[in-house]
C-alpha cells in the first residue's frame, strides 16, 4: 500500500494549530508527561512509544468478550490501517480533525496515527461524555463513542462535524433515529483492538457493513465472521460475531455467538430482541439466557437501576418465544472504558 514508515510525519500535520516535526514531537511528548493533565500524559506516553525503536505497540484489549489481555500490534500495520481509513472516508491532507477519545486505548491512538500519516490538522480535547460542549469551530472529521454522539446531538445538528464515525459500542435504535435526521455524514464502524479499530463501516440508518480497502470477509461453520486483512494481521481473525454474509466485502451483523439463547430448541439472538425494545425501555438493559428445567434456557431481561413497573404492552413488539420470562434489576452494570456493557461480569452474584 505504501513505502511510508511509521516515523514519517506528513508536512501538513498540525497539532492544536501548530506544525510539528519529529524533533519537536519528542519535546511535546515530554511536556505532556511532565506537566500535562492525566489525559495529556497518555498522549505523551503514546508519542514516545510510537517514535521509539520498537516495531510494535502493546495494546490492551477491552475485555468485553473475554479476559482483557495485552497484544502486540505492528506499527506498520497501524500505518496501513490509517491509510485505509483515509481512502474509505476520503480524508485529504489539511482536513481538520477533532480528537476526543482516550489515547490509552487503540481508538485514541489511531486518531493520532491518522493525523500525522494523512497530514490532518488535529485539535484534541479532554475525553469526556460531551466533547463538543465548548467547541465553536467546525471540523471535517471526528470519531466518538455512542454516548458522546448522544450528548452532542445539538452541535451535530449545527453541522460542527462534517464526517463522524461512531464505534466502540453498537449504536442503539433510539440514538440511530436521532442521528439519521442530521444532514451530515455519520457512520457506524465495526472492529476491535485486534483489527486496529475498524475494518468496516456503514452509514447510519443502513444495515450492511462494507469493509475497508484490502480487507475480505467470510464466515465459519457457526456463521461467525472471519476477517482477512493481511496488512493488519498475518493470520485470519476469527470472531464470535454472527453475521449474514452478503459478499466478501459486505456483511450484516446479527449478534454474538456466545450470547445465543437456546430456549425450547429455538435459537434466539439477544441483540435482536434488545433492538426491538430499544425505544421502549428508558434505562440501560440487556437480554440473556438463564438455565430453566423446561426450556433449557429462558429469556431474562436485565435492567439497570432501581426496580420500576414495566407495562406488559412493551413486549408486544416481540414474538412469543422472545418475550422475557423474568425481569431482573441490577443496581449498576459493569462496563468497558468505551461504555460497552460487560454482560457476564454484570451477572456475577445475580445468577
Amino acid at each position: 500500500m505504501s513505502n511510508l514508515t511509521y516515523k514519517n510525519i506528513h508536512n501538513r500535520f498540525k497539532l492544536n494549530g501548530y506544525h510539528i516535526n519529529l524533533e519537536e514531537m519528542f519535546y511535546v511528548a515530554y511536556c505532556f508527561i511532565k506537566e500535562g493533565e492525566p489525559f495529556e500524559k497518555h498522549i505523551g506516553n503514546f508519542l514516545l512509544d510510537w517514535f521509539d525503536e520498537k516495531s510494535y505497540i502493546e495494546l490492551p484489549t477491552s475485555g468485553s468478550t473475554g479476559t482483557p489481555k495485552i497484544i502486540k500490534i505492528e506499527k506498520q500495520a497501524m500505518l496501513d490501517s490509517a491509510l485505509a481509513t483515509g481512502d474509505f472516508f476520503g480524508l485529504q491532507p489539511g482536513n481538520t480533525m477533532l480528537h476526543c477519545l482516550p489515547t490509552n486505548y487503540v481508538a485514541g491512538k489511531m486518531m493520532f496515527v491518522r493525523s500525522f500519516i494523512l497530514g490532518l490538522d488535529m485539535k484534541f480535547v479532554e475525553p469526556n461524555s460531551n466533547p463538543l460542549k465548548n467547541i465553536d469551530e467546525n471540523f471535517d472529521f471526528c470519531a466518538m463513542i455512542p454516548l458522546q454522539a448522544k450528548n452532542s446531538l445539538k452541535k451535530l445538528r449545527e453541522k460542527k462535524i462534517k464526517k463522524l464515525i461512531i464505534g466502540g459500542v453498537k449504536v442503539h435504535k433510539a440514538l440511530e433515529q436521532e442521528l439519521v435526521k442530521i444532514p451530515i455524514e455519520i457512520y457506524e464502524t465495526y472492529g476491535m483492538t485486534e483489527t486496529i479499530t475498524h475494518i468496516a463501516a456503514k452509514r447510519i440508518g443502513e444495515e450492511v457493513f462494507t469493509v475497508l480497502p484490502n480487507v475480505k470477509v467470510s464466515v465459519d461453520e457457526r456463521e461467525c465472521l472471519i476477517i482477512k486483512a493481511k496488512r493488519i494481521s498475518s493470520k485470519e481473525i476469527v470472531t464470535n460475531d454472527i453475521v449474514e454474509l452478503i459478499s466478501d466485502t459486505q456483511f450484516k451483523w446479527e449478534g454474538r455467538y456466545d450470547n445465543v439463547i437456546n430456549s425450547g430448541g429455538i435459537k434466539l439472538m439477544p441483540e435482536q430482541i434488545e433492538e426491538k425494545l430499544s425505544t421502549l425501555i428508558p434505562r440501560r438493559y440487556f437480554v440473556s439466557g438463564l438455565a430453566d428445567d423446561n426450556l433449557g434456557e429462558k429469556v431474562v431481561l436485565y435492567v439497570e437501576g432501581e426496580s420500576f413497573e414495566i407495562d406488559e404492552s412493551v413486549f408486544s413488539v416481540l414474538k412469543k418465544h422472545e418475550k422475557p420470562k423474568e425481569i431482573v434489576f441490577i443496581p449498576n452494570f459493569k462496563q468497558t472504558a468505551t461504555g460497552k456493557i460487560m454482560r457476564k461480569e454484570s451477572l456475577r452474584g445475580i445468577q
